[in-house]
């Protein structure tokens, strides 16, 4: 079975195409105009084995925001598109990912129940010309609108780069790990028949 999404989002602000396949091999190709989320999209897909197109177009002349946020709706649509019943899988995954001197936590819980606690410490800070706050933006709108629970923990770290980079590889990582199939589960994991 496929575990496959397309998802397009027009708006007044942006315009978004995202294809997702959750079963890849890591395979990229992301056009945001926004150079440092595009690397990070990349190398999100890279560490979580999901082959990844995205295709944006935004009010950069206005700023960031619209464009990296809509983004992670996009993103959490097709994950929810592509996990369909969520049959089979896992559910919960974590990951540490070290940077240097960073050291962030992901920990996922594919529940059905959209909740994101992100204790990332790069308020007012900027990466090139990225605004480091848009990274918690982005992570929220990927679980709200995947139907994901995730907490994002950094536990070290002063570098600004390093601290959004670990915390997309750690996400990368424990998603995969959440959504893969594990053959000893029948229907969905939960006592309660459904997620």
């Amino acid at each position: 079975m496929s575990r496959t999404a397309t998802i397009a989002r027009k708006t007044k602000e942006t315009d978004v195409c995202l294809e997702l396949n959750l079963d890849g091999a890591g395979r990229a190709d992301v056009h945001t105009g926004v150079g440092f989320f595009d690397h990070m999209l990349d190398l999100f897909a890279r560490h979580g084995l999901f082959d990844l197109e995205v295709e944006a177009k935004g009010d950069l002349h206005v700023d960031q925001h619209h464009t990296v946020e809509d983004v992670g709706i996009c993103l959490g649509l097709a994950l929810r598109e592509a996990l369909g019943d969520r049959a089979g899988i896992v559910r919960y995954g974590h990951a540490g990912v070290p940077m240097d001197e960073a050291l962030v936590l992901a920990a996922v819980d594919v529940s059905g129940r959209p909740f994101f606690v992100g204790d990332l410490q790069v308020q007012g800070r900027t990466i090139g010309a990225f605004d480091a706050e848009l990274a918690p933006e982005f992570f929220r709108a990927v679980a709200m609108n995947g139907l994901l629970t995730l907490h994002l923990r950094q536990l070290a770290g002063e570098n600004a780069h390093h601290v959004v980079e670990g915390a997309f590889k750690a996400f990368a990582r424990a998603l995969d790990a959440a959504t893969r199939h594990d053959e000893r589960v029948q229907g969905v994991p939960s006592t309660k028949g459904v997620l």
